[in-house]
């Protein structure tokens, strides 16, 4: 096990039966608290990719997403929760571990062409992430890498996402 993951992984906590019984939510807040573990974690994610724009997903993908596209030398685009971005959208549903929900991006949030790298804090079942891509695809940009704090392997939501590169910085 590399030092990264060792301190990715003593500083996620896990709380059973959140935000419903049966699942074990994933928190990352200790891991953000700590300038050194959450700095080691950004650079990470900063794949040496070149990309014109980073996605991040509502909500705990925007902290990760952010400070990578900064990194980057990129734009950052916002992919939220339906009915919460003021202009034209393109919208997709997905089914999570515990219910269904809907996100969007602005239509005119990338150029045709654009390279996106799309970042957010867990991949478990795979169905935002699957939604995520196929926004961008549809707004004519171009997913070159999907970049995630932590993969929930069990739950085999890489497979849902085809031939998109998928990197995990730890893999449960």
């Amino acid at each position: 096990m590399t030092d990264l993951v060792t301190t990715i992984l003593s500083r996620i906590r896990d709380v059973p039966d959140y935000p419903q019984a049966g699942v074990v939510f994933k928190d990352i807040t200790p891991l953000l608290a700590d300038h050194t573990a959450f700095s080691a974690v950004i650079d990470a994610l900063a794949l040496d990719l070149d990309v014109d724009k980073v996605v991040g997903i509502e909500a705990r993908g925007f902290i990760l997403a952010a400070p990578v596209a900064y990194q980057a030398g990129a734009g950052f685009v916002p992919v939220r929760k339906k009915g919460k971005l003021p202009a034209e959208t393109f919208e997709g549903s997905y089914d999570l571990e515990y219910g269904s929900a809907v996100i969007e991006v602005h239509r005119d949030a990338f150029a045709p062409g654009d390279r996106v790298l799309i970042v957010d804090d867990v991949l478990a079942t795979g169905g935002t992430a699957r939604a995520a891509v196929e926004l961008v695809s549809r707004a004519g940009a171009e997913v070159v890498g999907f970049s995630v704090l932590m993969e929930l392997a069990f739950l085999r939501g890489r497979d849902r996402l085809g031939d998109v590169d998928v990197r995990a910085l730890v893999a449960v």
